[in-house]
């Protein structure tokens, strides 16, 4: 949903009518996961995406209907074997889309919590007489918007559902009591720590935002790290990584790439994470390099059980020399522990 926000602002704010597709749910190979979108003007023009290609063209007549006559619908597809390959999948599939005119308020406030990355669960209902309404539940369980449709013990029902899928991060589709909803799961984009403002940090924050993160920098070098630079970055902190650090918040979705070669920055860095239990921490340097590191750190009260937890050398051994090739290397590697496949 995050891509294509601005593009759908755009277009509401130039009139345009939209209609919505969302993929509801999938079997077999089809290539986009549940709650997937497809967004489509009525003069056809189009952002997102539904299939890769191998039922677009149907989704965007069913979408151009909806928007004729205000009209949800719930569209299953099957794939055989010959159009698959067609469209470079390996076998067949089916896929479930559901296509409606935009519903603009639920939409609006949608947004503004993805943004915000406010963690929350979207719930639709797919089929029946209250198709269309829809319910927005945080992550308390607290529902944060309601379609007027919906009475009081189906609004309860229906967010103890959402609730429990926000534990479990799981966008699904199901049937809570007699309806056939779709629970979508909005959780906080994972977030990239990049420490030192070097040629490969500028590659790598560009490769990090295409797959999702948001990126923050931190250099108490200001000549490194500078808005021309770094224009897209959500922050830039000149301060050393044991005061920087905190300050940003560390989770178990941050992610942290070190990358000064300087002791004196990368050992706070490294001396402030390591405790916090984040997911990924890579170290820029050499194994000799890391072995020296490893003493200092040592004689400064780290515990070395901890040591494990460090990525070095950084990024997965693909031969890169230049900049790009190691921040591709180094992306690769916090996708592979993201999606939970690092060696």
């Amino acid at each position: 949903m995050l891509d294509i926000l601005d593009t759908v602002q755009n277009w509401l704010n130039e009139k345009h009518p939209i209609a919505l597709a969302t993929v509801v749910n999938t079997w077999g190979s089809s290539p986009r996961p549940a709650g997937s979108k497809m967004v489509v003007t009525a003069d056809m023009v189009i952002i997102g995406s539904v299939s890769a290609g191998c039922v677009e063209n149907a989704v965007i007549q069913e979408a151009l209907d909806s928007l004729q006559d205000r009209k949800p619908r719930l569209l299953h597809y099957g794939v055989s074997d010959d159009t698959a390959w067609d469209v470079g999948l390996t076998c067949g599939g089916k896929i479930s889309i559901y296509v409606e005119p935009l519903d603009t308020p639920v939409w609006q406030i949608a947004a503004d919590l993805v943004r915000q990355d406010t963690p929350h669960a979207a719930v639709t209902l797919l089929e029946g007489d209250l198709a269309g309404q829809k319910m927005l539940v945080g992550s308390d369980g607290a529902v944060l918007y309601a379609s007027a449709g919906l009475a009081s013990n189906q609004t309860a029902i229906l967010a103890d559902a959402a609730h429990q899928s926000l534990k479990t991060g799981q966008t699904k589709s199901c049937t809570i009591a007699e309806f056939n909803v779709l629970i979508e799961v909005n959780v906080p984009r994972p977030h990239l720590i990049i420490v030192g403002g070097a040629h490969v940090a500028m590659a790598l924050q560009k490769f990090a935002q295409q797959l999702g993160f948001q990126v923050m920098l931190v250099d108490p070098r200001k000549a490194f790290a500078t808005p021309e630079r770094f224009p897209d970055v959500a922050q830039i902190l000149h301060t050393y990584p044991d005061k920087a650090l905190p300050q940003i918040g560390l989770t178990a979705e941050t992610y942290l790439a070190v990358l000064t070669h300087d002791p004196k920055i990368d050992d706070p860095a490294l001396i402030t994470a390591l405790p916090a239990g984040v997911r990924y921490v890579g170290v820029l340097s050499s194994r000799r390099t890391h072995e020296k590191r490893l003493e200092r750190l040592t004689a400064q009260g780290v515990d070395t059980s901890l040591f494990d937890q460090i990525y070095t050398p950084i990024g997965l051994n693909i031969g890169a020399k230049t900049p790009e090739e190691i921040a591709l290397s180094i992306m690769a590697e916090i996708i592979a522990v993201k999606n939970g496949v690092a060696q």
